[in-house]
């Protein structure tokens, strides 16, 4: 339905900032409710944030609360999330995912059926 393609991601230090970008091919990409999960080695894959597809309703994981922000740009086919105060805890690779108005659970990964292949972020001394 829609091709995700994520960028953005390298090595930085504790405290450093990264801003994640996620490009989607679809023309209805306005339409599309966006998340961003994370997954780290041996660990489940984890919610991190959702925007909804107006981007007037934005949800976050306690984890992020505070330090990072999700943010669309329809007119680019973007969806972001700015990093910031960045902790070793959040090395993980981090993927887009998109779901066209389905209900359920926007925080789990059931939820979406389109995926981005991931980009890492190793945060570490």
């Amino acid at each position: 339905q829609v091709q995700l393609v994520e960028s953005g991601g390298g090595l930085v230090q504790p405290g450093d900032s990264l801003r994640l970008s996620c490009a989607a091919s679809a023309r209805t990409f306005s339409r599309y409710r966006m998340a961003w999960f994370r997954q780290a080695p041996g660990k489940e894959r984890e919610f991190v944030a959702r925007i909804s597809s107006t981007g007037a309703n934005i949800d976050y994981a306690d984890s992020v609360k505070g330090r990072f922000t999700i943010s669309r740009d329809d007119a680019k086919n973007t969806v972001y999330l700015q990093m910031n105060s960045l902790k070793p805890e959040d090395t993980a690779v981090y993927f887009c995912a998109a779901d066209r108005g389905t209900l359920g659970n926007g925080r789990s990964p059931t939820y979406y059926n389109n995926w981005g292949r991931g980009t890492q972020v190793t945060v570490s001394t």
